[in-house]
């Protein structure tokens, strides 16, 4: 499915001094956003690659204009590939072999997990890894020893600990958000692991509005343009109408 071959060697992309962002979307609607969050971010100078979950995936079937197919979005610029579970696999492993979400978690110098499905959300907190999205998040470098800062980038795209930052924007049901799970699953992602703490994630909040289920109430994506400007903080990146430069 990716615009590329499937095989991905970070090293050969460790000089090219464009910043790497990996965005991923797991089983929510909110994921007919992130055409939108892809197409403002395609006039800057970075590389994006894209995993969608299987269920996220059933969501840009081309089923209509905001909910175009993968092959339309491979044609934005900057979008290098779109990956999903299949290519983690694509082909029999053999020794010395490269990992595709070793790989991806190497290349990547941010991540954007948007939206962010209750059942992910959990399976993050759990440490699983049965899926391409969750295999990348847990082999994270959560340490900021394994992955070599980049040559000509922003400082902003490390934390003041060094570590690559991560960030999720959940989206579920009100009555999914207002679980008490969920609340020490946030917990867990802003206290523990978060940034602030010297840690890596940025937890971004759903708000409140009436959500594709009917029901009104907290759990619904944050703003795609909220989201999108803070990657954008992250990027250390101006907007200037279609066009933006990378601050170095």
């Amino acid at each position: 499915m990716s615009k590329q071959p499937t095989t991905l060697r970070a090293s050969d992309h460790h000089i090219d001094g464009r910043p790497h962002v990996l965005l991923a979307c797991t089983g929510s609607v909110a994921t007919i956003k992130i055409p939108l969050i892809i197409e403002a971010l395609s006039h800057h100078d970075i590389s994006m690659r894209l995993i969608l979950s299987s269920s996220a995936s059933q969501f840009l079937q081309g089923q209509s204009a905001e909910q175009p197919s993968v092959s339309s979005l491979l044609k934005i610029p900057n979008l290098e590939a779109v990956y999903t579970d299949e290519d983690e696999w694509s082909q029999p492993w053999t020794r010395g072999a490269d990992i595709l979400h070793i790989e991806l978690r190497r290349w990547a110098d941010i991540m954007i997990i948007a939206p962010l499905s209750a059942n992910s959300m959990a399976k993050m907190v759990a440490g699983m890894a049965d899926s391409l999205v969750m295999s990348v998040v847990r082999a994270w470098d959560t340490t900021a020893i394994l992955d070599a800062r980049r040559p000509n980038l922003p400082s902003s795209l490390r934390t003041s600990t060094g570590k690559k930052p991560l960030l999720v924007a959940p989206a579920m049901n009100t009555a999914m958000w207002a679980h008490p799970v969920t609340e020490k699953q946030a917990a867990v992602l802003e206290q523990e692991w978060g940034i602030d703490s010297g840690g890596w994630i940025r937890l971004i909040r759903p708000v409140e509005k009436e959500l594709a289920c009917g029901d009104t109430g907290a759990g619904a994506m944050r703003e795609w343009k909220d989201i999108l400007a803070i990657v954008r903080q992250y990027l250390d990146v101006e907007a200037s109408g279609t066009t933006a430069a990378i601050k170095r």
